[in-house]
């Protein structure tokens, strides 16, 4: 029923699309220039985390050699995942040698640079999980305690190749259980540090997120003032214009006033020398 489900592709049906590729992977070449670039500066600040500045110059120092094109120019941001993936690795790499005892080597080309690097700031956290590997082993407690000296005279011979065996076996697999802890505790804690220098790089940007809405709101009131300025003048423009159109029409009505009286003089005293002479 299964098989006859299944339809035959078309003869004529086009070549599946190749694999897109990202096109912010990072070439071997590259990533060797990031991790010197990182690494010059996490031994000058004491193999402490980079601040954002920091980060902008080691892209500048990738960029300088491998950015020639639009896929290939790198950001600050873009080169911090990068070695945050690359610690990773190297501490799988670190985890998968330790828990064998030295009987593996790592082939990855990138870890003994690494282990140069952060490899000492690991080494300096291992006491950390040293208490669960501080109590003795306590197996052998029990056989001791026999209820007759006899029963563990005769059993000793018998028990004792299984003892060991067991002890070497317990204590064998124990050390490689405690190596994987070991290399777990300073994952967790190399995590804890990408955390922080996260959180220092969020703060960052909070006080460059504040630093400029002040200059915004300082700009808002510096506008605010300056048209409130303009309106005013404007105001201060339009009550000058009404009082001299108001005075200019007084003076206008003046005039014609006092021309009216003239006029009306003027008729008076001919209207008088008419009757004089009539």
């Amino acid at each position: 029923m299964t098989d006859s489900a299944v339809t035959p592709p078309a003869s004529g049906q086009s070549n599946p699309r190749p694999i897109p590729v990202r096109e912010d992977c990072w070439s071997e070449e590259a990533t060797g220039t990031l991790i010197d670039a990182w690494g010059s500066r996490y031994v000058e600040l004491n193999r402490g985390n980079l601040r954002q500045k920091d980060w902008r110059e080691v892209a500048d120092a990738v960029n300088s050699l491998h950015g020639h094109s639009k896929k290939t120019h790198r950001t600050d941001v873009q080169c911090k995942n990068r070695i945050d993936t690359v610690k990773k690795k190297y501490k799988t790499e670190k985890a998968r040698i330790s828990a064998s005892n030295g009987a593996l080597t790592s082939s990855w080309i990138f870890y003994d640079r690494l282990d140069s690097l952060i490899g000492p700031s690991l080494s300096a956290k291992k006491p950390s999980p040293s208490p669960p590997i501080s109590p003795p082993v306590a197996l052998p407690l029990p056989y001791k305690k026999m209820p007759s000296p006899a029963l563990a005279a005769a059993a000793l011979p018998q028990k004792r190749p299984a003892e060991r065996a067991d002890d070497s076996y317990f204590r064998r697999n124990y050390s490689e259980v405690a190596a994987a802890a070991a290399a777990s505790v300073e994952v967790d804690d190399e995590d804890d540090e990408d955390l922080e220098e996260d959180r220092e790089s969020e703060e960052e940007d909070g006080e460059g997120m504040k630093k400029l809405a002040k200059a915004i709101e300082r700009f808002g009131e510096v506008y605010q003032r300056v048209e409130g300025e303009k309106l005013r003048q404007t105001m201060d423009l339009e009550k000058q214009r009404m009082q001299f159109a108001k005075d200019l029409e007084v003076q206008r009505l003046k005039m014609f006033m006092d021309t009216q009286v003239q006029l009306e003089r003027i008729k008076h005293k001919r209207s008088a020398s008419n009757d004089i002479y009539s």
